[in-house]
């Protein structure tokens, strides 16, 4: 009996049919034997916006800006906040979104020129004592930042158009083990999140964070309850900087874990720009 051969077309049909199975089985086996690539992904995300958020912290105290607060029984107050010689200063420059009044404007100006002219006669350590004051208020707000990825674990959940921007949506739940390394960081412990990253510079266009279980907080006495709220909303202030827009926070504490003590803020940020320099007159 003549054995039959098949054709080199048959061949090669059997040969691709079994390349492609091996590569199906090869890939198969590397996803399940590597993380997953959701959770590498996930990783990679959070790692490039905490060194973007980084650079955003580091460039902050370089603009002046006006700064909007909503008043807890209504209303709005308008400040700018600028940077002279080292340290913010606050001036009010509306109220309900009107202008003061022309009086109350001269008194203003008179306070920042005041302001100007006693930091311009400081010594160096009058100079180094208020600097150093803001910059622990600083590394304070930037610490609970930066916590905030180690604290929480990371799940990128999608991808979606916010605003004018394409946007990574990762979930947020508390990481096991996490020690916090001090008592405002605690309470980073209960709380579970989200973030909404931007594709192409890796900026935090949006951040949530909610208080899911209470947390005491030692020394002060007091715990944070279920039901507190952050969110910070940022915006580009140029190509590679964004500063915040907006944050909001409502908070609900138990102080002497008897007395129930709630608090809000709601701040919208804009017109950040870079101040003409000022010069300090030696003493």
């Amino acid at each position: 009996m003549t054995k039959l051969c098949p054709s080199a077309d048959q061949s090669r049909r059997t040969n691709t049919g079994l390349t492609k199975s091996m590569m199906k089985q090869i890939l198969l086996l590397s996803v399940l034997s590597s993380p997953s690539l959701a959770q590498q992904d996930a990783d990679t995300i959070i790692q490039r916006s905490v060194a973007a958020n980084e650079a955003d912290w580091k460039a902050a105290h370089e603009y002046d800006y006006v700064e909007r607060d909503r008043q807890k029984g209504g209303g709005t107050k308008t400040s700018e906040e600028l940077m002279i010689l080292g340290s913010p200063y606050e001036r009010l420059v509306a109220v309900n979104g009107k202008p003061l009044p022309p009086e109350q404007q001269a008194r203003e100006q008179q306070e920042l020129e005041t302001t100007l002219v006693e930091r311009r006669k400081e010594s160096q350590q009058q100079r180094g004592k208020r600097i150093a004051k803001y910059q622990k208020e600083r590394e304070s707000d930037h610490l609970l930042m930066e916590q905030l990825t180690k604290a929480l674990d990371f799940k990128l959940v999608g991808e979606q158009k916010l605003g004018p921007y394409e946007v990574y949506v990762l979930k947020a739940t508390p990481r096991p083990g996490y020690e916090p390394p001090n008592n405002e960081a605690k309470v980073l412990t209960g709380m579970e999140g989200k973030l909404w990253i931007d594709e192409k510079t890796f900026q935090w266009v949006k951040v949530e964070a909610t208080v899911i279980r209470p947390v005491s907080i030692e020394g002060f006495l007091a715990e944070v309850e279920p039901g507190t709220h952050f969110e910070l909303e940022k915006t580009p202030v140029t190509d590679s900087i964004w500063l915040p827009k907006h944050f909001a926070m409502k908070s609900q504490a138990k102080v002497l874990f008897l007395f129930s003590r709630k608090s809000q803020a709601d701040e919208t940020y804009g017109g950040y720009h870079k101040p003409a320099p000022i010069k300090a007159v030696a003493p």
